[in-house]
């Protein structure tokens, strides 16, 4: 079958080669990060972390790898219960697990009774919780949907009355399709969100899925993420990964179109650019070689991501361990107050240097 040829885009090409972001190369071998089923295309050389600080000795050895204050979970995965029981019962059970940080994925979630974003941020600050981020919806057709699009000013009200630093959307930058001018121009939408957003003194971002790491359906050798990366102003538009999602789309695109190798590293992507990674969302998976995505999404702790390894290499970057936030989240868990309670002991577990 003949295949369409399309001519690279030079301009774009220098950029994301200027900054080192296309083709990123395997770093942290998958066999080392995820186990020994990782995909055989990501297998490389270990990435170039930052060393530790002067100051590190023995006497951090053991430390915990998750800093301080900095366990969160995405309410997403608590869904049913907020609807079930209030968000009052559910951020108790979440100060009873130790967590520090809830991220909203709406503010109703089927609660009973209304409540208002003040009252809400209210209510998690009584029980030690810190509203930290929300997803809101990128676009919709109808001109009064809650997306960024439609009802900006609204978005960024209610996020301020939350008293978020972040807010941002699950959405990919598809909204004009998936070749490399559709990604520029959902970049502009999100430089311009993002300038908002900073106006008003919170930082935008942008939380990946699998098909972020795809291909442009009009120039197959560019990823559309390296797209994303360069169109969009760093001081403007920061980014969630989720490293579940992140390792799917490892295992689905490593390969081109046209067969040839493009193997890359999500944690890579992280080590370049630490400062647009404010926020992580830490989702575990089996690894499963017969399934489309690699990995059966699991409890965290109960997978194959190698959270102690990647969340270490992050802290070694300038600000480590100071800067980012790790959200747990599972999207459809067995029962979601055993996954937050596993998933906060698992990663309170976590200790550095193998101790």
């Amino acid at each position: 079958m003949s295949r369409t040829r399309h001519s690279p885009d030079p301009e774009l090409s220098h950029r994301l080669t200027r900054r080192g972001m296309l083709g990123v190369a395997a770093g942290a071998g998958a066999a080392a990060l995820l186990g020994a089923g990782a995909a055989p295309a990501a297998a490389a050389s270990e990435p170039a972390a930052a060393p530790e600080p002067a100051s590190a000795s023995t006497k951090d050895r053991g430390r915990p790898v998750l800093p301080p204050g900095r366990l969160g979970i995405q309410l997403y995965s608590l869904r049913d219960k907020v609807a079930e029981l209030g968000f009052a019962a559910v951020f108790a059970e979440l100060e009873r697990h130790g967590y520090d940080e809830v991220e909203f994925a709406g503010y109703t979630q089927g609660a009973a009774g209304p409540i208002t974003v003040t009252q809400l941020s209210r209510l998690a600050r009584h029980h030690g919780l810190r509203p930290i981020g929300s997803h809101v919806g990128y676009y919709a057709s109808d001109p009064r949907a809650y997306t960024f699009a439609q009802n900006l000013d609204r978005v960024l009200d209610d996020a301020e009355a939350l008293g978020l630093d972040h807010i941002g959307t699950a959405s990919g930058p598809f909204r004009y399709g998936a070749t490399v001018d559709a990604v520029k121009r959902a970049a502009e939408d999100f430089n311009a969100y993002g300038a908002a957003a900073r106006a008003r003194g919170m930082k935008f971002y942008q939380h990946n899925h699998a098909e972020e790491f795809s291909f442009a359906a009009d120039q197959p050798q560019i990823r559309l993420y390296d797209v994303l990366l360069t169109e969009t102003d760093p001081g403007l538009v920061h980014l969630e990964m989720d490293v579940y999602w992140a390792y799917v789309g490892q295992h689905r695109f490593s390969w081109r179109p046209d067969g040839t190798p493009a193997p890359f590293e999500p944690l890579d992507y992280v080590l370049r650019s630490p400062d647009r990674y404010p926020l992580f969302h830490v989702k575990d998976g089996e690894r499963d070689d017969t399934a489309r995505d690699g990995y059966r999404m699991v409890d965290v702790g109960d997978g194959d991501i190698d959270y102690k390894r990647f969340i270490s290499a992050v802290n070694r970057t300038r600000r480590g361990r100071r800067d980012h936030h790790w959200q747990a989240e599972h999207d459809n868990p067995v029962d979601s107050f055993t996954f937050a309670r596993k998933a906060g002991e698992h990663l309170h577990s976590l200790r550095e240097n193998g101790c």
